[in-house]
């Protein structure tokens, strides 16, 4: 047999390893994941400029609202409370009560000021025509004296009339006269305090009229009602206490017209405009609750530029920082109604740019925002009708 020439060296020298296959199947792979990079950054950038650029929105947004303050307008020691915080009250219910003896007595004494002026008025006019009777009585006294004097002065010259006869009749005649004269002034004074107007009318009357208007609403004023419908907050008084006129009592809050401030970066407000929509999510109901609203208005400045101390940048350690500046955004009421909010409460708002034709100056009134109240109306109406009553009383056909 022959014998087979082996060395170490060559027994211990591995095969080559085979890299071709290997190198086939990376290359797929990486073609796989370089075409999903590539989907991805298309399908962001129609993601961008399809629907991003056309969005504004930011967290730094909360809702805000009308707190109607509740004021005295008469002083006063406070005897009863109507309302509480967090209840609901309705436009006109009383919420505070006052101690009214003081404004009682003044409302009586100024309702018989009202009486008695209405009486000594109506006492004026009666003179006036008593006045006008008494001129005609003196008119026709002269014209019966001047009759005589004509008949006799006839008979002057003859035996049937003597010269004292005449002189009397002439004498009478004159003293008539004199009686005219005055009853005409007398009339002229009378009607100098009634002439061109009626017992309603007379100064005097109105005088007394409009003292009895304010104490009568200075005695209505002891009640207090609520100028809105809507919930109580900042109660501020108590019973017993001694407040005066213009003291704050509480706060009503009116939930049916609440909006959001969204404070936004500057460089967001480029295409931000009046009317533009708006979807709203909040923290307590969460992002299964949206709320529809519109742009409302853009604030004039910076949250800076309003606060109690505004930043001075003249400063040498200046550094730039983005202001932001308060967007309103006005709330639908019927998704307030489905879903109420609380004044303060955290938002996240979602402006949609896409139509950029409106203004950035005007805005939009608020929905459902009460900016008046008919309550203290009633006030001034019942005590109208009250002092009409007291003068058709003391008046009678007069009036």
């Amino acid at each position: 047999m022959t014998e087979q020439n082996t060395t170490p060296e060559a027994a211990a020298t591995p095969a080559a390893p085979e890299t071709a296959p290997a190198n086939g199947k990376r290359k797929p792979v990486l073609l796989i994941i370089a075409a999903v990079f590539i989907t991805i950054a298309v399908l962001y950038a129609l993601y961008y400029f399809l629907i991003v650029q056309f969005r504004e929105g930011t967290d730094d947004a909360y809702v805000n609202g009308n707190l109607v303050y509740v004021n005295t307008q008469v002083s006063g020691t406070v005897v009863s409370l109507g309302a509480d915080d967090t209840q609901s009250v309705k436009a006109g219910q009383m919420l505070v009560t006052l101690e009214g003896a003081d404004s009682s007595v003044g409302l009586a004494n100024a309702q018989a000021s009202l009486a008695q002026t209405v009486r000594q008025t109506r006492q004026q006019y009666r003179s006036s025509d008593e006045a006008s009777a008494v001129v005609a009585q003196r008119q026709t006294d002269l014209t019966k004296v001047t009759d005589d004097l004509n008949r006799r002065t006839q008979l002057a010259g003859t035996d049937a009339l003597t010269g004292e006869d005449l002189a009397h009749a002439r004498a009478a005649v004159a003293t008539a006269k004199d009686a005219l004269i005055v009853a005409q002034k007398q009339l002229e004074s009378s009607q100098a305090s009634v002439e061109g107007t009626t017992l309603r009318q007379h100064p005097a009357v109105l005088q007394a009229r409009a003292q009895f208007v304010q104490a009568y609403l200075a005695s209505q004023r002891n009640v207090i009602p609520s100028p809105i419908e809507g919930y109580v907050a900042r109660r501020a008084v108590q019973i017993g206490q001694r407040v005066t006129s213009g003291t704050n009592l509480m706060a009503i809050v009116p939930l049916n017209g609440l909006w959001i401030d969204a404070n936004l970066k500057e460089t967001q407000l480029r295409n931000v405009r009046i009317g533009q929509p708006v979807k709203v999510t909040t923290d307590v109901y969460g992002g299964h609750v949206e709320y529809h609203g519109k742009v409302a208005g853009i604030a004039a400045g910076t949250g800076g530029a309003f606060s109690l101390l505004p930043p001075q940048n003249a400063a040498g350690n200046w550094i730039k920082v983005v202001q932001r500046v308060p967007v309103r955004i006005a709330l639908d009421p019927n998704d307030l109604v489905k879903h109420p909010l609380r004044i303060g409460m955290s938002t996240i708002v979602d402006i949609d740019t896409h139509n950029r034709d409106g203004s950035v100056l005007t805005s939009l009134p608020i929905a459902n925002v009460p900016m008046t109240t008919p309550v203290f109306d009633q006030q001034l109406k019942d005590a109208n009708a009250k002092a009409d009553e007291i003068i058709a009383h003391e008046a009678g056909s007069n009036s």
